[in-house]
C-alpha cells in the first residue's frame, strides 16, 4: 500500500490518516530508528514509516517479532544516542511492560515515543484497556492528541518533551483518531537528520538495574516526574476558551475535548461554560487545571477509555478542600464502555449546566441515527487457506471419535469460533492458545486438546508455550496456520516470510525448523489447500498425542489468498474459475452448508452455484463435494498451484 501522503511537500495540506500524521510528525523530529508489531489500530504508523525509509533511505524502521523485543529495540537506540519510536495497539504493551517500567528509571539519552493506539468499544481487540495507567503506573509521561489535526503536532511535542528531560514518553491514541482522516497541515523533513550513527557511552549506574543503582534511580526519577508536571502546567498543548468566569467548565482530555467542542458548539451554550482543552495529560498539570476552576462549582470531564482524569481531578480536588461536583463516568454522567459518542456528551453537557441526571433533559437525538443495521457477521474470505484446514479438522475428530477441547488465538482463524466450524472454544491473548493448552493437557482424560495459532502468532509468543509443553511432557495437538503473512492487520511480513517491514529480503526463519529444534518429536508439514493430506496428518498426529502422551504439531501451509492473488497478477499468472456440474449436484448442503464458501451460494432447488466474481480458484470445493460437481472453467497453472501453496513470500 501506498502512503505518499507521509512525504507531502512542507507547508501543504494533505488529507491523511492520524496514524500517517504521526508518522509524519516523527519523520518532521528526524528520528533514526522505528519499530512496532502490527495491531489494529496502530499498524498504519510503522507502515508510512517503512514507505518513507524506502523512498528516503532512512529511518530504520522494522517490524519485529513482538511488542517486547520491538519496545527493547527502540529504547536500545535511543541510549546509542538515536531518536527513535515504537509503535503497537493497546494490548501489545502488556507483552512490552517489564522494559516500559525499567525505561523509566534508566531515562533514556535521546528522544523515545512509545505510541500506545487504545481501542475503545473493541473494533478489533480482546479488551478495552486504558494504557494512560501504565503511565502512572511506571512514571511515563502521556501526550493524547485532540484528535486528527493535532496528532502530528503532539508526535513533535512527545518527541521534545523526551528529549527535554531524556525520558520516555508515551503518546496515547484511539481509534477514531488513528483511523480517521483529515486536512493535515504539514512542516519540514530534514532528510539528512534522520540518518543517524550511534554511539553508547557505558554508564552502568544508569543502566544496569542492579537493586543498589535502581534505589538511587527511583530517588531521581521521583524528582524528574515533579519537574515534568511542572512543565505540563504551562505545555502549549493544554489551553482554555470560552466563558472565563463561568460556573461551570469541562474539561476535554484528549479526543474527548473534540465531542465536549462540538457539544456546545452545536447547542449554543459555547459562550456559557469554561472549555479546558487537555492534552498533556499524565502527569496530571494540577497548577494548570486549579487555576482554571476558580469559581468554577461544577466540572465534566470527558474523557475517553477509564475516569482517569476524572478520578485524579477529584482526589486533587479533595486535597486542596474545593468544593466542586465533577460529573463523569464515575457517577453515570458518561457511559464506561465503548466509545463516546456526541449524543451521550451532549446529554451530559446539558446536564451539567442543569443539575439534573442525565436523560432529564428531553434529548431530542438528532446526533444519532436511529437506523437499524442488518447483522454482517465476518466470514473467513473465499479461498482462505483456514476453511480447508478447519474442514478437515472436523473430519478428522469425526472419524476418530474424540472429544476436543479447541484452544484458539488471535488472527483470522479467530472467526473458527463461528459455525459451521466452532474450532475455536477459548481465545485469551496472543500466545494463549499454547499457554492455556499446557494446563489443560495435564488434567483432561476423556478430553483432547488442540491449540490452534498462526504463524505471525506463534513467532510473537508461541514459541515458549511450546518448549514449555515438551519440557514438561504435556501431550496436545498444535496446529500452527502458517498462510506466509501477518494477515488480520494488512498483510505485514514476519520472520517466516523472509521480507522486512522495508521491502528487502532477509532470511526466512521456518516454522517446522524451529519446532523441531525445541524437541518436538512429531512434526508434519500438510497443504492446506489438500484436504485430504490435511485430515491425514491431522489423524496421524491426533494418535500420536494420544498413543505417546506428548505433544504433536502439524504446520498447515497455505498462502493466504489475498497475497496469491496479487502476485498471481504482477506475474501474469490467471487464476481458474470453478462452476457447477448441475447434473452431478444433489444439492446435499456439504459445500454451502459444511464447507461455507462465501463464493457458494443455494439456488432455489438446493442445489449449489458458484459467484464468479466472488470465485478464488482455490479448488477446495472440487475436493470436498462427494459428487464430483465441482470442476474448473480451465485447469489451474502450475505457477498459480505454486502460488496456493505457499510460493507468495519466503517459499520459492
Amino acid at each position: 500500500m501506498s502512503y505518499s501522503e507521509v512525504l507531502s511537500h512542507p507547508n501543504t495540506r494533505r488529507v491523511m490518516m492520524g496514524n500517517v500524521a504521526i508518522a509524519r510528525g516523527a519523520l518532521e523530529y528526524g528520528i533514526g530508528f522505528a519499530s512496532g508489531y502490527p495491531g489494529t489500530p496502530s499498524s498504519e504508523i510503522i507502515e508510512a514509516l517503512s514507505y518513507a525509509s524506502k523512498k528516503l533511505g532512512a529511518p530504520y524502521v522494522e517490524w519485529s517479532v513482538n511488542e517486547k523485543v520491538a519496545f527493547e529495540s527502540a529504547y536500545g537506540a535511543s541510549l546509542t544516542g538515536v531518536p527513535s519510536l515504537v509503535s503497537m495497539k493497546h494490548v501489545g504493551l502488556n507483552v512490552a511492560a517489564d522494559p516500559l517500567f525499567s525505561s523509566a528509571y534508566t531515562g533514556v539519552r535521546a528522544s523515545f515515543v512509545i505510541v500506545s493506539a487504545d481501542d475503545p468499544g473493541m473494533w478489533s481487540s480482546q479488551n478495552e484497556q486504558d494504557n494512560r495507567v501504565y503511565g502512572l503506573h511506571a512514571y511515563i509521561p502521556v501526550i493524547e492528541p485532540a484528535g486528527v489535526q493535532e496528532a502530528r503536532v503532539a508526535t513533535i511535542e512527545a518527541f521534545r518533551v523526551s528529549e527535554k528531560f531524556s525520558h520516555p514518553v508515551m503518546l496515547r491514541t484511539t481509534t477514531r483518531i488513528s483511523h480517521t482522516r483529515a486536512d493535515i497541515l504539514v512542516g519540514e523533513i530534514n532528510v539528512e537528520r534522520l540518518k543517524w550513527n550511534g554511539e553508547f557511552v557505558k554508564e552502568p549506574s544508569r543502566y544496569a538495574l542492579v537493586p543498589g543503582n535502581a534505589r538511587v534511580l527511583r530517588e531521581e526519577l521521583l524528582k524528574k516526574w515533579d519537574s515534568i508536571e511542572d512543565y505540563f502546567n504551562s505545555i502549549s498543548l493544554n489551553s482554555t476558551e470560552g466563558d472565563h468566569d463561568s460556573r461551570f467548565a469541562i474539561v476535554g482530555v484528549g479526543l474527548g475535548y473534540r465531542y465536549a467542542r462540538e457539544a456546545v458548539v452545536s447547542r449554543g451554550i459555547a459562550d456559557r461554560v469554561k472549555l479546558l482543552k487537555l492534552s498533556a495529560v499524565i502527569p496530571f498539570p494540577r497548577r494548570f487545571i486549579l487555576s482554571n476552576l476558580d469559581g468554577v462549582k461544577r466540572v465534566l470531564v470527558v474523557e475517553e477509555g477509564d475516569p482517569v482524569v476524572e478520578n485524579a481531578l477529584k482526589s486533587i480536588l479533595a486535597e486542596e478542600k474545593l468544593y466542586i461536583d465533577v460529573l463523569g463516568k464515575t457517577n453515570g454522567y458518561l457511559k464506561r464502555s465503548g466509545e463516546l459518542d456526541l449524543a451521550g456528551v451532549e446529554d451530559a453537557v446539558l446536564s451539567l449546566l442543569s443539575g439534573q441526571k442525565p436523560g432529564s433533559m428531553g434529548r431530542t437525538g438528532n446526533s444519532r441515527l436511529r437506523i437499524s443495521i442488518p447483522p454482517r457477521p465476518p466470514v473467513l474470505c473465499p479461498g482462505c487457506p483456514y476453511r480447508g484446514v478447519f474442514f478437515a479438522l472436523r473430519r478428522a475428530i469425526r472419524k476418530l471419535r474424540v472429544n476436543p477441547v479447541y484452544s484458539g488465538d488471535i488472527g483470522c482463524y479467530s472467526l473458527g469460533l463461528n459455525p459451521p466450524f466452532r474450532v475455536q472454544d477459548l481465545l485469551i491473548e496472543m500466545g494463549g492458545s499454547i499457554g492455556v493448552a499446557n494446563g489443560m493437557a495435564h488434567l483432561l482424560e476423556d478430553q483432547i486438546v488442540i491449540a490452534i495459532i498462526g504463524d505471525s502468532t506463534f513467532f510473537h509468543s508461541g514459541v515458549p508455550g511450546l518448549i514449555n509443553a515438551v519440557y514438561n511432557g504435556a501431550p496436545f495437538l498444535l496446529l500452527i496456520l502458517d498462510n506466509g503473512t501477518t494477515a488480520m492487520t494488512g498483510h505485514q511480513p514476519h520472520p517466516g516470510t523472509g521480507i522486512t517491514a522495508r521491502g528487502t529480503r532477509g532470511k526466512a526463519v521456518r516454522i517446522e525448523d524451529i519446532v523441531k529444534a525445541v524437541g518436538v518429536d512429531y512434526v508434519v508439514v500438510v497443504n492446506s489447500f489438500n484436504v485430504d493430506e490435511v485430515e491425514d496428518g491431522l489423524v496421524k498426529a491426533l494418535k500420536y498425542v494420544g498413543d505417546r502422551g506428548k505433544p504433536a504439531v502439524v504446520v498447515a501451509r497455505g498462502s493466504c489468498i489475498l497475497t496469491a492473488i496479487p502476485e498471481a497478477r504482477r506475474r501474469g499468472v490467471r487464476y481458474p474459475i470453478y462452476e457447477v456440474v448441475y447434473d452431478k449436484c444433489t444439492a446435499c448442503g456439504v459445500c454451502y452448508r459444511a464447507f461455507n464458501c462465501p463464493a457458494i451460494t443455494v439456488r432455489r432447488d438446493g442445489k449449489a452455484e458458484i459467484n464468479p466474481v466472488l470465485c478464488t480458484g482455490c479448488g477446495v470445493c472440487a475436493q470436498i463435494c462427494p459428487f464430483d460437481a465441482f470442476k474448473p472453467v480451465k485447469k489451474p497453472s502450475k505457477e498459480w498451484i505454486n502460488l496456493l501453496e505457499g510460493g507468495v513470500v519466503g517459499g520459492e
